[in-house]
C-alpha cells in the first residue's frame, strides 16, 4: 500500500487549496445573480448525457472555453484537468500521462496505455497522436481502464477530441496573431450549405523562431514551431434520420528541433544551464545519413474519417466510423547536447492504420447501452540511424587513454584521428541503425448497458472481448570501427537481415458501474473495471557461438484493476458545480520503457504496482461576469516495493507528480451595447516529478524538476456589432523556468540532457467573425 505520510509542505498546499475552495463557496453563496455555470453535455457512453449522470471520472471542455483560455497546445491541456499530464517533448514525441500511468513509447512493438480518440477513431500510436488543436468542439478525458467505450488502449484512460462539424447557416471567422519570438498564427474557417448538404474549411498555421539559442554554424535555434493543419468536411443529412460526416485532416510539422543540453559540457563561451544557448552542431553528414541536413522535425499526418449515424426509429440508431490514418516522421537530434559530434541520432517513424467499428445503440425509459464490433489494422516502423566520428565518440566515451577531454575548456573538440591513423585519415565518419517493425491486427465485440432499477439507482455493466494478431520484426546494421575493430554501440549487428517473431493474444475485459441519485442535484457512483495493455513481442539481436541471432521475448500482458468511488452534484440554482472521486489500481505486470546501453528502448516488466489518488474540479459562477474554476489531483503512484521488483521496488512513476492545483478566472463585462471586456487567469501549481523510472541521478545529475508555478493571463476587447475582437495574452506571465524533460538518449551512455521548457510567450491577437 502507497504511503499516506505527508510533509509539512504538503500538509500547507492541502491547507491553501481548501482554504481556496471555501473562499470560493463563500463567494458564491454571497453572490446576488441567478445565473449558473453552464451545463456540460458529453458523450462519454456512447449517448448524450448530462456529465453528471456519467458513472466514470470525466473531465469535459467545450471549444469556447479553450478559446477563451487561448489553449492551442495538447499539453496545455493538462494545466485544466486533474490527473492528466501531456508531455510535449515535440510533435513526434508527445507523452500522455493520466493518473501517473505513461504512455509514450515510440516502438513498434509495444502497445500504448492511453487512448487518443479524434472524431471517434483511435489514433493512440505515440508518433502519430499529436496534432493542432483547431476549431474544436469538445474536449473529454475519462480516467480509469474504459476498454467497452473506448478500446483496449484506454488501459488507464482517455483522451477523446471531436472537431466542429458543417452547418447550414453561412458563418466564416479569421484569428491572426503576432507575439515575442517573432510568433506569428492565424486561424480561420468557413462553413455554410443547403439542407442536404453542408460543408466546413477550418485552417491553422502557427510559426515561432526557438526559445534557445543555438550557436553552432548551419543549424538552427531550437524549440522553433512551424505547424500547418487543414480540415475539410462534408455533411449530407438525407433525412431527417441519418448524418453522414466525412472529415479530411492534414498537418505538416516543420519545428527547429529540441533543445537536448548537456549539464557535463558548455557551449564555447557559456555555461551548462538548460536555459541559456546552447551548441547542437549536430553531424556535419547527416543529408546521407538521416536524409535532413539540419536539426529538427519533418512530419505529415493524414487523416479521412467517415460516421455515419442512422436513427432507425426512436429507440434503436446504427453508428459505423470508418477511419484511415498515415503519419510519417523524421527527428534529427544532438543526444549529446555538445558541439561534438559524438551521439546524433534520428529517429524515422511511419505507421498507417484502418479501422471500424460498427455500433447498434437503444435508448430507453430504463435500458440504455450500445453492442458493437471492431476491427483496428496497424503497421509501423521506427528506424534511428546514428552518426558519430570514431575518434571524438571513443575519446568522450573514456575509452582512450590520451588525456585529451573530449571537449576543451575554450569549447573545441580536438579529432585524434590523425594522430591515431598517423595521418592516414583526418576524419573517420561512423555510421549504424536499428530498427523495429510491428504490425498489429485486433478484433473486438463488446457491449455496454446500463438499466435503471428505481428512478434513484442505476447500474452498468460493460464487456470487451478481444483477439490480437501482432508481428514484430528486427533490423540493424552496425559494422566494425576502424580504430576500434568492433561496432562503437553495443548492437548484435543483424546485417540488414530481418528478425522476426509472432503472437496471438486475447482477453476480456469488464467494467461495472453503480450510479445512485441522491436527489436532483448531487449523485454517487462507483466504478470496478479492468484494464489492460496488451503483451510485447520484443524482438530483437544476440550473439551466440552461431553468430548474430534472434533474440524474442514475450512480455507478459500489464492488467490493472481499477477500483473508484466519486460524487459529482450542482448546487439548485446551477451557480456551483462539483466532482470529487477517489480510486484504487493495483496493477500485475507493469510494463516500463527502459533504454539498453545503445540507447535503444525497450519494454520490461517491473513486477506489480499500485496506485491511489484523489481528484477534483469545482466551477462557479461568481457573479453574471465572472466564474472561477479549479480542479485537483493527489495521486501516489509507485512500483510496490518488493524485492522481486528489482532495482525499480518503491520507485515513483515517472512524469508524475503527487500534486496538481489549476483556478483560473473567467471574464466577461458589457461595457455598453455594442462593447465586452473579456479576460481570463490561469494558475496551475505541480509538485516534484521524475523523468525516468530509476528515480536516480545519471551521471551525478538529477534527472528530476522540483514544484512548478505557472500564471497565464488574457484580456480583451470584443464588439459586437461588427463581430470583431482584439485579446492581449501573456502564457508563462513571470517568466518560470522549467525543465520539459530529462536524461534522454543522451542518459544511456552517460551524458544526459535537459530540455528547457517555454519562457514568457506575450502577444496580441485580432479575430474577426463573418455572419
Amino acid at each position: 500500500m502507497a504511503s499516506l505520510t505527508t510533509t509539512p509542505f504538503q500538509k500547507s498546499l492541502v491547507s491553501t487549496i481548501v482554504i481556496a475552495c471555501l473562499a470560493g463557496l463563500s463567494a458564491t453563496a454571497v453572490a446576488e445573480t441567478d445565473d449558473g455555470v453552464e451545463r456540460i453535455t458529453v458523450t462519454t457512453q456512447k449517448r448524450v448525457q448530462a456529465i453528471q449522470d456519467v458513472p466514470v471520472t470525466v473531465s469535459a471542455f467545450n471549444g469556447e472555453m479553450l478559446e477563451q483560455l487561448g489553449i492551442v497546445d495538447l499539453d496545455v491541456l493538462s494545466e485544466i484537468t486533474p490527473g492528466l499530464i501531456i508531455q510535449e517533448q515535440s510533435p513526434n514525441n508527445p507523452g500522455f500521462v493520466i493518473r501517473g500511468i505513461t504512455s509514450d513509447s515510440g516502438s513498434s512493438q509495444a502497445s500504448p496505455r492511453v487512448s487518443v480518440y479524434y472524431n471517434g477513431t483511435d489514433i493512440s500510436r505515440s508518433r502519430g497522436s499529436y496534432f493542432e488543436l483547431f476549431d474544436i468542439e469538445r474536449v473529454e478525458v475519462v480516467k480509469g481502464p474504459q476498454a467497452t467505450l473506448f478500446g483496449t488502449a484506454a488501459s488507464v484512460g482517455a483522451l477523446s477530441v471531436t472537431t466542429r462539424k458543417p452547418q447550414e447557416d453561412f458563418e466564416a471567422g479569421i484569428t491572426a496573431g503576432l507575439g515575442n519570438y517573432s510568433a506569428r498564427n492565424v486561424q480561420g474557417y468557413i462553413t455554410g450549405g443547403q439542407p442536404t448538404v453542408q460543408g466546413r474549411l477550418a485552417f491553422t498555421y502557427r510559426e515561432r523562431a526557438g526559445y534557445i539559442e543555438n550557436i553552432a554554424a548551419n543549424q538552427p535555434d531550437l524549440n522553433g514551431i512551424e505547424r500547418f493543419g487543414i480540415r475539410p468536411s462534408l455533411r449530407f443529412t438525407p433525412n431527417d434520420d441519418l448524418t453522414i460526416d466525412l472529415v479530411y485532416n492534414y498537418e505538416k510539422n516543420s519545428d527547429t528541433g529540441t533543445s537536448f543540453k548537456s549539464r557535463r559540457f558548455a557551449p564555447t563561451g557559456g555555461d551548462t544551464s538548460p536555459y541559456s544557448f546552447v551548441e547542437a552542431s549536430g553531424s556535419p553528414v547527416a543529408a546521407a545519413v538521416f536524409g535532413k541536413d539540419d536539426l529538427g522535425i519533418d512530419r505529415t499526418v493524414k487523416d479521412l474519417n467517415l460516421t455515419l449515424n442512422w436513427d432507425i426509429n426512436d429507440q434503436w440508431q446504427l453508428t459505423s466510423i470508418s477511419a484511415k490514418r498515415r503519419f510519417d516522421s523524421l527527428e534529427v537530434f544532438d543526444a549529446d547536447g555538445t558541439q561534438a559530434w559524438f551521439l546524433e541520432f534520428a529517429e524515422d517513424a511511419t505507421g498507417k492504420q484502418f479501422s471500424q467499428e460498427l455500433r447498434l445503440a437503444y435508448s430507453g425509459q430504463k435500458l440504455n447501452g450500445f453492442v458493437g464490433v471492431s476491427y483496428f489494422d496497424e503497421d509501423g516502423n521506427q528506424r534511428v540511424p546514428f552518426s558519430t566520428e570514431e575518434s571524438i565518440f571513443l575519446n568522450c566515451m573514456g575509452m582512450l587513454p590520451s588525456g585529451v577531454p573530449c571537449i576543451n575548456a575554450d569549447g573545441s573538440v580536438t579529432i585524434l584521428t590523425p594522430i591515431l591513423t598517423e595521418g592516414a585519415f583526418e576524419v573517420l565518419p561512423y555510421q549504424g541503425y536499428f530498427q523495429n517493425f510491428g504490425e498489429h491486427s485486433a478484433y473486438s465485440a463488446f457491449f455496454d448497458l446500463s438499466y435503471a432499477l428505481t428512478h434513484r439507482l442505476e447500474l452498468t455493466a460493460g464487456l470487451r472481448y478481444v483477439r490480437e494478431d501482432k508481428t514484430s520484426r528486427y533490423a540493424s546494421n552496425f559494422g566494425n570501427s576502424v580504430l576500434a575493430g568492433v561496432p562503437l554501440l553495443p548492437v548484435a549487428s543483424t546485417d540488414d537481415e530481418i528478425f522476426s517473431a509472432d503472437g496471438r493474444f486475447s482477453s476480456w475485459l469488464p467494467r461495472f458501474n453503480a450510479l445512485y441519485r441522491l436527489n436532483d442535484n448531487l449523485n454517487f457512483y462507483a466504478t470496478v473495471s479492468k484494464g489492460r495493455r496488451s503483451e510485447v513481442v520484443d524482438v530483437g539481436s544476440v550473439h551466440s557461438a552461431a553468430g548474430v541471432v534472434p533474440r524474442v521475448d514475450i512480455i507478459p500482458a500489464e492488467t490493472v484493476w481499477n477500483y473508484e468511488l466519486g460524487f459529482k452534484g450542482s448546487t439548485a440554482s446551477n451557480r456551483l458545480r462539483y466532482a470529487v472521486s477517489a480510486f484504487y489500481q493495483d496493477y500485475s505486470n507493469f510494463q516500463v520503457t527502459l533504454q539498453d546501453d545503445a540507447g535503444n528502448f525497450y519494454v520490461d516488466n517491473a513486477g506489480n504496482a499500485n496506485n491511489i489518488g484523489v481528484e477534483a474540479e469545482l466551477k462557479a459562477a461568481i457573479t453574471p461576469d465572472l466564474e472561477w474554476f479549479a480542479n485537483l489531483a493527489w495521486i501516489d503512484a509507485k512500483i510496490d516495493e518488493n524485492s522481486s521488483n528489482g532495482d525499480l521496488a518503491g520507485n515513483r512513476f515517472r512524469l508524475q507528480p503527487e500534486y496538481t492545483l489549476g483556478t483560473g478566472l473567467l471574464y466577461g463585462h458589457d461595457l455598453n451595447r455594442h462593447y465586452r471586456m473579456t479576460g481570463s487567469l490561469l494558475y496551475t501549481f505541480r509538485s516534484d516529478i521524475f523523468f525516468e523510472e530509476d528515480n536516480a541521478p545519471v551521471a551525478g545529475f538529477d534527472i528530476s524538476q522540483a514544484a512548478v508555478q505557472q500564471t497565464s493571463l488574457r484580456l480583451g476587447l470584443e464588439n459586437s456589432q461588427h463581430n470583431w475582437a482584439i485579446t492581449l495574452f501573456a502564457n508563462n506571465l513571470f517568466n518560470k523556468e522549467y525543465l520539459v524533460d530529462a536524461g534522454n538518449t543522451g542518459a544511456a551512455f552517460g551524458y544526459p540532457s535537459f530540455i528547457a521548457g517555454p519562457p514568457r510567450m506575450v502577444g496580441l491577437e485580432l479575430r474577426k467573425t463573418f455572419l
